[in-house]
This record gives structure tokens, sequence and C-alpha cells, in this order.
């Protein structure tokens, strides 16, 4: 067991909150659901499904409790956090679940949990839940599988009264165990080639043992999964030749599925060696791990991207604009930053409020993609305030400086353009807005140089100031020398 301790006031404040919410978890406190943010997803233990409703979430819970009224145990075995961004925290832990019955099946197991804290003005609230038991016996209207325990533990128990000599006593016994449990175990031979994989790749991926066993573990995964083998295998050579330790490898790779889908599996794998040392096969389990990757998705999401428009934030734009410099010292192309402000946006939200605002802000944001290129970066810099990089343009001057007003121009045309904004009846009486909202647009260019980011902002967001002065609804331009 190896629980981290908090070094920070911040990590000691959201251990704090993760604990106080497994004791009222575990004492089924209903004031529990008062911690959960009104913008909240989760994953259901046992569920296969992603919940979007916070409402959603306070009934399933409530389910849970009332399934469950005693107070149940929770065995911590490791926890996790890590600072996402200055709002977002994310706790991970691992635990063992006591049930208060003759549970000799799911207290085995271990439970993941995830929580994403997220700070909503003063508080920090639960904004995502994902529970992971890997464990499925549960019937519909269950939350915890406890029909199924109770006739899986008797079941069991009848059997290993019955057979538990016996099952120790032969090669049975290995071959239950494998066959019965939700991970894959496999083997392969030198080349790669499937010996043995066990029926939980049917249950997984679909396709029987016979289609599998036979045939090359790479057709097992999709373009990416092969590049990431590829890579692996050729770090472990190198290791190898370097005489380090080899041991257990893992990694996470993408898996085809018989039905076209994709899942994620983490793999855990071991040469095998025969008495001189060489190898002459590998085996190992592979876990699904979709959930997870979709989770970590969304930590991405939430971390990265403006929550409104789904543009890239401030924290992602730092990055890209670090890129664009590097790109363009190595290329000796030039580079641009446009800043532009919405003009007349603010009396808009002060007529009809902060949802016709939005709805416009979401409108300018898909105008802005729609003006440059795949390779180039649109991000929203705070309240109406966007940033476009402009990448890889001319070596000369002067046509870097053309193409960046061209961009520019188009940019200003077609915010220009009228906006019709509907109002949709679930907020409030459907109606639609019509409003004409232009901006004030300052450029940089940049090539080859010194100068900080914070340079290159302060002369856009200066020339775009400029922009607004001079009565708004232009363009004004600061090339920066090197």
């Amino acid at each position: 067991m190896s629980i981290s301790t908090p070094h920070t006031d911040r990590e000691r404040l959201i251990r704090s909150l993760f604990d106080e919410y497994i004791e009222m978890y575990s004492g089924r406190d209903d004031r529990l659901t008062t911690r959960f943010s009104d913008n909240f997803s989760g994953y259901t233990g046992g569920g296969d499904f992603l919940v979007k409703d916070r409402q959603a979430w306070e009934k399933i819970t409530r389910q849970d409790f009332s399934q469950v009224p005693g107070r149940i145990r929770i065995e911590m075995l490791d926890i996790s956090m890590q600072d996402i961004s200055h709002d977002v925290v994310v706790a991970t832990a691992f635990f063992h679940i006591h049930l208060p019955i003759p549970d000799h099946v799911l207290s085995t197991e271990v439970a993941r949990l995830v929580l994403i804290f997220r700070l909503e003005g003063s508080d920090w609230k639960i904004a995502h839940s994902g529970i992971s038991i890997p464990y499925h016996l549960v019937r519909e209207g269950e939350v915890y599988p406890m029909k199924g325990l109770l006739e899986q533990n008797k079941a069991l128990e009848a059997l290993v009264t019955e057979r538990t000599q016996a099952l120790h006593d032969s090669e049975s016994m290995y071959r239950l165990l494998a066959e019965d449990t939700q991970d894959v175990l496999w083997k392969t031979d030198r080349h790669f080639c499937v010996t043995y994989i066990s029926p939980a790749d049917e249950r997984l991926r679909g396709f029987k043992a016979t289609e599998v066993v036979g045939h090359s573990v790479f057709e097992m995964f999709t373009d990416e999964g092969v590049a990431i083998v590829n890579n692996v295998i050729n770090k472990s050579k190198d290791a190898r030749q370097s005489e380090s330790l080899v041991g257990y490898l893992t990694f996470e790779v993408p898996h085809r599925c018989k039905d076209g889908r994709v899942l994620w599996g983490e793999v855990i794998s071991k040469p095998e060696l025969n008495a001189q040392g060489e190898i002459v096969g590998y085996h190992g389990i592979t876990r699904e791990i979709t959930e997870r990757k979709l989770m970590e998705d969304r930590v991405s999401q939430l971390a990265f991207y403006d929550t409104l428009t789904n543009l890239p934030n401030r924290r992602l734009f730092d990055d890209r604009l670090t890129q664009s410099m590097a790109a363009s010292k190595r290329s000796n192309c030039y580079g641009a930053l446009i800043f532009l402000d919405l003009d007349n946006f603010k009396p808009l939200n002060d007529k009809y409020g902060h949802v016709v605002g939005d709805l416009l802000l979401i409108e300018a944001a898909t105008r802005l993609k729609s003006c440059v290129r795949e390779m180039d970066t649109v991000a929203r810099f705070g309240g109406d305030e966007f940033v476009v990089i402009l990448n890889e343009l001319a070596v000369d001057k002067i046509d870097a400086t053309s193409q960046a007003r061209f961009v520019a121009e188009k940019i200003l045309t077609s915010l220009s353009a009228p906006y019709i904004l509907t109002i949709s009846r679930d907020v409030q009486p459907a109606s639609t807005v019509k409003h004409q909202c232009t901006a004030s647009i300052g450029v940089v260019m940049f090539i080859n140089h010194e100068y900080s980011q914070d340079d290159i902002l302060n002369w856009a967001d200066a020339a775009m100031y400029q922009a607004k002065n001079a009565g708004r609804n232009t363009i004004k331009l600061y090339v920066a020398e090197t």
C-alpha cells in the first residue's frame, strides 16, 4: 500500500475534500450530493454508460444508499492527486469495498475511483466521478451486484467444498483461473505469433480463439497500436543490448474489435527465456482501460479547452505560440499573432443576458475557425477577446504581412456579417435575436527573434486598442523586427 502524503496547502485541501467524500459515501450520508457540480458527469460502478445529468446522478446515489443502507467499509490501497490547471485537480484512488454481507468476491477486487475537482467560484466541486469495479454481476435496478454476489458466493462455496483438493492437485485449476478472468491472458512465440489466448478476448473484442491463435499479434491492433508496439519492441531490444535488466513491460495500446470498435488495453508483457538466456516467446495480461482513456480525454478537455466555444484556452494557446515561435526560428518564415475584441458585445449582454451573449461567442468562434488553415490556431483569450496564430507565412516581410492582412480582413468581414441568434425554448421562451457585431483587430508579425511571448502579446494588444481608438471595425499592424 502506498498512499501519498499531501505536501502543499492546495493538496491538503483536495485530500481533505476527498477523505470527506469517502466518509460520506461509506456512511451513506445524503449530504454527499451537495458536493457535485451543476455541470456534472460520471460513470457508475454497475453501469457502462456516461451519466451527464446531476439529477440523474443524485437518483443513482439514492438508489445506491437504499440498496445497501448499512455502512460499508472502504479499505484504501493507493491514492494520488494531479494538478491539471489552477482550477482542476484529479484524485485517483484504488481500494477494496467491503459490503455488510458475507462477501468473498467483491471485497477481493480492486476498485478504482477518479474524482475531478473543479474550482467554481470560491468552492471546489466534483465535476466528474468515475468508479470501476472489475466484476459484472449487476442486474437491472441494482448499483451493487448484491443478488449476484450472494448467489455466486453460495455457488463458489459449494464448489470449493467439493473440489478444493482436486483443483489444487491438477492443472484444471489454473485453466479455470485463466479462462474466468476478465483480463486477457496470452502467449506468443519469439516471432510474435499467438500460441494461446484466453476466452476473455472473445468477450472483449469478439474474435474467437481460433481466429487469433496462429496469427501475428499485430493483427490485434490498429495502425496506431502497431506503431506503439513496434516502438516498445525496439526499446526493449536496445535495453537488452545494453545489458539493462528486462522484466515486465507495461504499455497502453488501441485494439481492433470484430464489430469495428476500438478499445484501449493496458498490456503487461514479459519475455520467456531458455536456459541460454535467449527469448523463446512472450506472455502477458491485457486489461481493458477504454473508460480510463475517455476520462483522460475529458480531463484534457477541461484543462486545455474553453468549455463554451471548445477553442484552445490560454494555457494551450501559450504552448501553441511557443511552438510557432520555435518553428519560425527554424524556417526563417514569418508568423503572425492576431488579437481581436468584439465591438458592441456588452450592450448585447446587457439587453438580452448572458445566454444570448454565449450564443454570439460560439458563432464568432465558428466563423474564426473558417477563416484560417488547419495548421493555424484560434483560441479564446477571455470574455469577448480571441487570438489567432498564423504559422509558416512567407520568408519575405512584405509578402508575409500581405498574407496576414488578408486573413485579418477576411476575419473582419466574417465577424461583421449579421448574427441570427436563436434562444432555445429549454432556457426561456423561444425567440430570435438579430445583432450586428464588428471587431477591432491588432496584428503582430514576428520572425527569428529573441523577443518573449509577453512582448508579442503586449504589442498585439496595443495594436488592437489602436484599432478600437481609431473607430473600431478596423485593423492595426505592428511588426516586431529582428
